[in-house]
């Protein structure tokens, strides 16, 4: 899925009919770099990155550590758990790991407000 603005200052309906949750404000999200939220019974991250936003899954997927306690560097979120990173692009963890990517979601800026298309 798409990591950065899909569309910007639409109204709240994607174009395939699926609702967006607003989760919080852009202001808000560029002070704490990372912001954990809870959206369509899912566990998510808001983070900024370098003049992007980006939404993923909560938990590492190869350990189910707390990403939100992870840090953002240079593109990527690192796990707190152990060396593994994660592509905020698509997802990708580096090299040499064997997990499966972190699951990203489609976000759109409306305003100020960030909102998030997740489905369980």
């Amino acid at each position: 899925m798409c990591a950065r603005p899909i569309s910007v200052d639409d109204d709240a309906v994607g174009s395939a009919g699926f609702g967006w949750t607003p989760v919080c404000n852009l202001d808000r999200l560029r002070a704490e770099t990372i912001i954990r939220v809870h959206s369509a019974g899912l566990d998510l991250l808001v983070i900024w990155n370098e003049g992007d936003v980006v939404a993923c899954d909560r938990a590492c997927p190869h350990e189910q550590a707390d990403l939100a306690l992870g840090e953002v560097r240079a593109g990527r979120l690192f796990c707190p758990r152990h060396a593994a990173s994660f592509d905020l692009r698509d997802g990708a963890i580096n090299p040499g790991w064997p997990s499966p990517p972190l699951r990203l979601y489609a976000i759109r800026i409306t305003g100020a407000q960030i909102c998030v298309e997740a489905r369980e």
